[in-house]
């Protein structure tokens, strides 16, 4: 693989390479610095470097010869596809487009890859909330990619924010046992009431009583089967002056349930 590209004197880098196969799928620098874990100001190098040495002023047309040299062989056979170019794109501006395969770029050529669509499990987004549910006043974590659907601010819903304010006063009062009562089936279903129990006594004890705690908002989020509810508040605790306390709550037989607790 590569013959014509070495004769034609280009010298590039199995690097370099990869990274104009993947210009040719229809990445731009952003989404292959995501794809490779690398920062968007090393593809662009690479991609400078390649223009550099290939004689041409956009990536685009460096990936076009790339792929020219490289069908001509094992890279792609005679007679197949050639992939669709999308050319240049600015950093941070969205790769996809429609029918645009945004799979890994094969190591060995420019392939054609395989389309596989992703599917968004609407249970994914529940599962990151009840990862959280024993885990109060914890520092953030790293950001993890956003379902599709948002989060919707609407007025405040007077029952709901009235049930959160009184599942917290259980917990205020250190009364875990009805507190853990107080929840939802899901949040029963992944923590005990003695995990639950532990937890509160090793983290929600030492934040003192409450000075104070005022409604920052609530929210919609849209997720499967029916939505939950999420009420933030800002709170005063005795060792702990500026904390946002969110309360993710689901609606059971009528009623709010719990399902969810962060204190940030």
């Amino acid at each position: 693989m590569g013959t014509r590209a070495n004769e034609a004197g280009w010298a590039l880098t199995e690097k370099e390479k990869q990274t104009l196969r993947l210009i040719v799928r229809g990445h731009d620098a952003k989404s292959i610095a995501r794809s490779l874990g690398l920062s968007v100001h090393t593809i662009n190098e690479r991609l400078r470097d390649a223009r550099r040495k290939m004689a041409v002023s956009s990536s685009r047309e460096a990936a076009r010869l790339l792929l020219a040299a490289e069908s001509d062989g094992a890279g792609l056979g005679l007679g197949a596809p050639t992939p669709e170019l999308l050319g240049d794109m600015r950093i941070g501006e969205a790769a996809a487009r429609a029918g645009v395969d945004q799979g890994a770029a094969p190591i060995g050529g420019a392939g054609r890859g395989n389309r596989r669509p992703w599917i968004l499990i609407g249970g994914l987004l529940m599962t990151l909330l009840l990862g959280l549910l024993a885990l109060t006043a914890v520092p953030p974590i790293a950001a993890v990619p956003q379902p599709a659907a948002t989060a919707a601010r609407a007025a405040p819903d007077a029952a709901v924010v009235d049930a959160a304010l009184q599942w917290l006063a259980l917990v205020d009062q250190g009364r875990w046992d009805e507190s853990y009562r107080a929840t939802g089936a899901a949040f029963r279903k992944l923590n005990t009431a003695r995990v639950w129990a532990t937890t509160s006594e090793k983290v929600r004890v030492p934040l003192g009583a409450v000075v104070s705690r005022t409604l920052l908002g609530q929210e919609n989020l849209p997720a499967p089967p029916h939505g939950y509810e999420v009420v933030k508040f800002r709170t005063s605790f005795a060792n702990k002056a500026d904390a946002v306390e969110t309360v993710t709550l689901d609606r059971e037989e009528g009623v709010w349930c719990v399902v969810g607790v962060t204190i940030g």
